[in-house]
């Protein structure tokens, strides 16, 4: 149950070129995911929100230099590290593709934040869905044990990071003592 946050002003790009780029991004975060973008269970749970923002500032001076502002947001678990590298390059190779320019035009315009909601926190049709049931739903009842595994995964992987920095600043502390 994918969502989109995407946001750029009216008139970025012609209405032919922004339909095509909504439907290729709604299509990157599935297979971001890991699920077939063909399927039209996906597709249906699959939610894209083009918010127009009124003007756009850098560094407090107003621009009419075209920004682009993408949030894909997943259930926790959905990424790895290889798979949001991959949705942030695949973004921006859309949106250059949409504004029919050279990638290293567009790319400094293109700022994309792959987000996870935590596990217990992914509500909709009036109640939590948890990791294993998305999956299921998107994937098949029968690929619910991967819905677990993914996020068991990801809860490993951020434990990982959370000892190593613990470990970093013990030996630090350790270190500065002596």
């Amino acid at each position: 149950m994918p969502m989109i946050d995407a946001l750029w002003p009216e008139n970025a790009l012609a209405p032919e070129a922004e339909a095509r780029l909504v439907k290729e991004l709604t299509d990157i975060l599935i297979e971001a995911e890991g699920y077939d973008p063909a399927s039209p269970i996906a597709q249906r749970v699959t939610v894209f929100h083009l918010h127009r923002p009124a003007a756009i500032y850098i560094g407090g001076e107003r621009t009419n230099t075209i920004r682009y502002r993408i949030i894909p947001s997943v259930p926790e678990g959905q990424y790895t590290d290889e798979s949001r590298r991959s949705l942030v390059r695949s973004v921006t190779e859309a949106v250059a593709r949409a504004e029919n320019r050279p990638f290293d035009d567009v790319a400094p315009r293109v700022w994309v934040f792959p987000t996870e909601i935590p596990d217990g926190s992914w509500g909709t049709r009036g109640a939590i869905w948890m990791l294993p049931d998305i999956h299921a739903l998107l994937a098949g009842e029968s690929e619910r044990g991967a819905g677990i595994e993914r996020l068991a995964r990801r809860r490993r992987e951020k434990a990982r990071i959370t000892l190593e920095a613990a470990l970093d600043a013990a030996s630090a502390g350790i270190t500065n003592k002596q």
